[in-house]
């Protein structure tokens, strides 16, 4: 298998190699043994050889000239380029945490200005300087990120955010910032740390007001619910969700799949009567607003509405099921529905035999064994209920086979 070094090495010439260095993430994971998703650079060398080497330049949105280029094998390379290999140390200074402040040459050779292996061998992220956060707020979130992976914020990084209101930068921050950091902390060993977090440091009700207010809502009645408010429930689905899935999409539907919840009349509380029908409605705009695919959107709706009926799944009859099943397929959470159910409450149970009800929900006509030219004979208020029917005869035949 070829290296990321070797690789560069081939890609470069030899006169080029004291020339260019991987930088950050690259550099981290290459020293924590974890396989590099994308290779990151910089470099001292002409616009021109760049492009010879089919590197692409970024149109300048800073005073940063970045390339890319993508590889089959190594993904993407983001290259950097400074006038001068002298001044590798000043962009290593720059960076956000000393875990992402070091060098490695082409030889293997490693530039580690902040003694950021240390903090690598200890698990820790360190602010690289008292600038960090204000050179580029989103880093907060970013420190949220890495925790969700399980890395500790040392307490003087911790204090730099503690220090600072940052409500006014981050209202001029473009919610796709906030968002991408979210979506790679679901994907993350922890992911609900980055929302606790947000929390513990009360930073981010400008992208995610929703969390902030689920302390103050009950999750519902005592017995039912004895966690008591809404995001500590909240928090507990998303933790026995990420426990069997990394689907960052069946985690998102976990954590904010009582959503409608947010819209009961607070005289109405313990309860939230109708709260699957007002997520329904909700999930859109929600969505919409952090810049998320439909996917999503689509997703935590259908989530939001489902669950409930959902969790009473035995006691559903076989044709409430079906179109349970086919609602699922709609809205494209056949596996996320079933482990949403399961992880509302402690000790829930598997559907069972969902995924028997989802393949007959999901066949044709002809499948069914439905006859083509008494179904076009047919009036077209009553097609569907009689699919339905067949349905639900192909669905106890098949439970009577299994008996």
């Amino acid at each position: 298998m070829t290296t990321p070094l070797l690789f560069l090495q081939r890609l470069f010439l030899p006169s080029r190699h004291g020339r260019v260095a991987l930088v950050g993430g690259t550099v981290r994971d290459m020293l924590l043994g974890i396989e590099n998703q994308d290779i990151d650079l910089v470099v001292a060398l002409p616009h021109e050889e760049l492009c010879a080497l089919g590197f692409r330049l970024v149109e300048p949105t800073s005073a940063t000239t970045i390339y890319f280029k993508h590889h089959p094998e190594f993904g993407k390379l983001e290259v950097t380029r400074i006038d001068n290999m002298a001044d590798l140390s000043s962009d290593l200074l720059r960076r956000d945490f000393t875990i992402n402040a070091m060098a490695m040459d082409l030889s293997g050779v490693r530039l580690d200005p902040l003694c950021g292996e240390e903090d690598l061998k200890a698990g820790v992220l360190r602010a690289c300087s008292d600038h960090t956060f204000v050179d580029d707020p989103l880093r907060i979130f970013r420190a949220f990120r890495f925790e969700a992976d399980g890395w500790r914020m040392a307490p003087e990084t911790a204090a730099l955010i503690r220090k600072d209101d940052w409500s006014e930068q981050f209202c001029a921050m473009p919610v796709e910032r906030f968002s991408g950091e979210m979506f790679k902390a679901l994907a993350r060993k922890v992911p609900e740390r980055f929302f606790q977090r947000m929390i513990d440091f009360n930073v981010g009700a400008e992208f995610l007001p929703e969390i902030f207010r689920m302390p103050t809502i009950p999750a519902g009645p005592p017995q039912h619910h004895p966690e008591g408010d809404l995001f500590t429930h909240s928090i507990q689905v998303l933790q026995r969700v990420a426990a069997l899935s990394d689907d960052p999409l069946a985690r998102f539907c976990a954590l904010f799949h009582d959503l409608g919840k947010l819209a009961t009349d607070p005289a109405l509380y313990p309860k939230h009567h109708g709260h699957d029908f007002a997520g329904f409605g909700m999930a859109a705009a929600f969505c919409t607003r952090l810049r998320l695919p439909a996917t999503y959107r689509k997703g935590l709706a259908w989530t939001s509405s489902l669950h409930g009926k959902a969790n009473m799944w035995d006691g559903l009859r076989d044709s409430t099921k079906i179109t349970l099943a086919e609602q699922a397929i709609k809205g494209g959470i056949v596996t996320i529905l079933p482990l949403v159910a399961a992880a509302d409450k402690p000790g829930g149970l598997p559907m069972a035999g969902w995924d028997t009800v989802v393949r007959i929900a999901g066949m044709s006509t002809r499948e069914l064994g439905v006859d083509q030219g008494n179904l076009e004979e047919m009036p077209v208020k009553n097609r569907e209920a009689f699919i339905l029917q067949k349905r639900v005869e192909a669905l106890r035949e098949t439970q009577a086979h299994a008996i």
